[in-house]
């Protein structure tokens, strides 16, 4: 049964939306290598949204310890996190 973690971040700035973006896109596939997909999504110019979805629960409980460095290292453009897990229902790919 596969586990999705959702994170939406509300930044300070676009300039930081625009950093965390890029760097997002360059580190997260190896930061997270047991995500079996990783999305990143700009919703608007301050608003980000991360969908990571894991194999198992104790895939995403391991890359818990990635996720906490990566927003201890961005909490100066956070201004706030909303998160959300639960089980994968469907997962279709075309």
């Amino acid at each position: 049964m596969s586990v999705a973690r959702i994170t939406t971040l509300n930044l300070k700035s676009k300039e930081g939306a625009d950093q965390i973006a890029d760097t997002y896109k360059a580190n997260a596939p190896s930061e997270f290598p047991e995500a079996e997909q990783l999305l990143e999504i700009r919703v608007n110019e301050t608003t980000l949204m991360f969908v990571s979805l894991y194999p198992d629960n104790d895939a995403m409980e391991r890359a818990s310890a990635s996720r906490t460095k990566r927003m201890d290292l961005n909490k100066d453009h956070i201004e706030s996190v909303d998160g959300k897990t639960g089980e994968v229902i469907l997962n279709h790919k075309n």
